[in-house]
């Protein structure tokens, strides 16, 4: 970065910021429709089971793979904790539980109230910036007694990512989570970091996987998507070209592409993405907490 010069948000990457949850420069309705993290409502999503003879609420809790808190939750009727043969019952796709918001409410206010993730609760209610008047919140925080926050793999020899996605250590111009965006007045979520480095440089995968995507996206533009061990997965985008394709093993330090140049005159840069899959899909992590080589020293 030259000297003197104030570091600002990329073109690119501003489509991948998310603005009090809202990606600055495109709307969510876009995102919603070109990005790989954003599906459809959960509360949309729920299916509908009708009791059978013999059958319990944890068994058919059980079936589904969820607490029977979770099913009660969604069904006022099933509170006592009875069901009774032809009783239609509403089923999520994971655990969590539908929660009235008062109007005016932000994610990160919701977010704060359930002790989880404005980007994760952003996410599986459809990825609106508006929060709507019934959301659903994933996980069991609001079940006494159970704990939500899933264990990270933490930044050890445990990870499966010990490699840089470069060859040489970068700086990083724009940082994952909550930052100030002095152009905007806001905080700002970041779904991963933003490495600059000279347009060309090889992009370098981080650890052994498979390629589950190799293309283009409308948002992250030239994107590699590489599935590895312990649930784990990176992503790299703004690539000039693609060297991989589709089902491709990779080992670590194997080359994706370069990176793209930019239009402007604003430097170049590859944006990385950590994420671990759970029942709400693909969760944005924090780089640092897994591939030991981003840690700053």
């Amino acid at each position: 970065m030259r000297a003197g010069r104030k570091p600002r948000v990329p073109g690119l990457i501003a489509g991948l910021v998310m603005a009090s949850l809202t990606p600055a420069g495109l709307s969510p309705q876009a995102i919603a429709q070109t990005s790989p993290a954003c599906p459809q409502p959960v509360l949309s999503r729920l299916t509908r089971h009708r009791v059978a003879p013999g059958e319990t609420l944890a068994t058919i809790a059980q079936r589904y793979n969820l607490l029977s808190a979770t099913v009660m939750g969604l069904n006022p009727s099933t509170q006592g904790g009875r069901v009774s043969p032809g009783q239609e019952l509403l089923i999520p796709p994971f655990n969590g539980i539908r929660v009235s918001v008062p109007a005016g409410r932000t994610w990160e206010q919701v977010a704060q109230a359930y002790n989880s993730r404005a980007d994760v609760l952003f996410e599986v209610n459809g990825c609106v910036s508006t929060v709507p008047s019934a959301v659903f919140v994933p996980g069991v925080n609001w079940f006494p007694g159970v704990r939500t926050t899933a264990t990270a793999v933490s930044a050890s020899n445990q990870s499966p990512l010990q490699g840089y996605p470069l060859p040489q250590r970068s700086q990083v111009i724009v940082n994952y989570g909550w930052q100030p965006d002095p152009a905007q007045g806001k905080l700002v979520f970041n779904t991963g970091v933003a490495l600059a480095s000279p347009a060309s440089t090889p992009v370098l995968a981080v650890g052994p996987g498979t390629v589950a995507f190799a293309g283009s996206d409308s948002v992250y533009g030239n994107l590699v998507v590489i599935n590895h061990s312990q649930g784990l997965q990176t992503r790299y985008a703004n690539l000039d070209t693609l060297e991989v394709r589709v089902g491709q093993t990779v080992r670590q330090g194997d080359r994706l592409g370069p990176i793209a140049a930019q239009a402007s005159e604003d430097e170049s840069f590859l944006f990385f993405e950590v994420r671990l899959n759970s029942a709400m899909g693909w969760v944005a992590q924090d780089p640092q907490d897994f591939v030991p080589a981003m840690v700053l020293r």
